[in-house]
């Protein structure tokens, strides 16, 4: 099914500054047709995973430096800089980039920044992006996207991006997109990331999970 009225990159900064300033800490960035009370349990499903993903293990002197691409309000990042790592948190929301700043902690820092944009003077241990690829409409965009956000991953590093567990494309409606992953491991193997699995979310049924890929060359 096409939808006509699919939201271009301009829109799309847009539509989702509006969100954040409209709607509460948890359902701007979860789902909007879930309560509060089932945002909670849906977030700390999704942290849940990412650690078992990343591993429970911190280093107070040499943490891990963790790129969280799409941190929205910044509720990941916030946890990440909580358990000692070191985490730079992007997003096209000024006003969500404005309410990290407010409550950052840690060894954390946010910045007002376009996924495919983004060029720190380092490189990344992990660097994930929860729930914000299949948002980006545009076909070029995302792809831009993608291989941006596998570039500041350094060797033996770990990128992690959200999708459907899908072997086709599917557009839900005029704000998401979901890929095949055949799509992320074609793009991504060719430049040194390789795909290790796909860990689900196992929340109430969705396909939605993390695709893990790590850099071996």
């Amino acid at each position: 099914m096409k939808f006509v009225d699919q939201l271009g990159a301009d829109e799309t900064i847009e539509h989702w500054d509006r969100r954040h300033r409209r709607l509460g800490a948890l359902r701007s960035g979860g789902d909007a047709g879930y309560d509060e009370f089932s945002n909670e349990i849906f977030y700390s499903v999704r942290l849940g995973r990412l650690l078992d993903i990343i591993g429970d293990r911190t280093e107070y002197a040499a943490p891990l430096r963790i790129l969280d691409a799409g941190c929205g309000k910044g509720w990941f990042a916030h946890s990440m800089a909580r358990f000692g790592h070191a985490v730079d948190g992007i997003d096209v929301s000024e006003h969500a980039i404005e309410l990290c700043r407010a409550n950052a902690t840690g060894h954390s820092s946010f910045h007002l920044s376009p996924l495919a944009d983004w060029q720190p003077p380092y490189l990344y241990d992990v660097v994930y992006s929860i729930d914000v690829l299949f948002h980006i409409m545009d076909d070029a965009l995302w792809e831009a996207s993608v291989l941006n956000l596998a570039a500041l991953v350094r060797l033996g590093g770990l990128l992690l991006v959200v999708d459907h567990e899908s072997d086709v494309d599917r557009t839900w409606s005029f704000y998401q997109r979901t890929r095949a992953l055949q799509r992320y491991q074609s793009l991504l193997e060719p430049v040194g990331l390789q795909v290790d699995r796909f860990v689900p979310y196992g929340f109430r049924g969705a396909p939605t999970g993390f695709l893990v890929l790590q850099r071996v060359f």
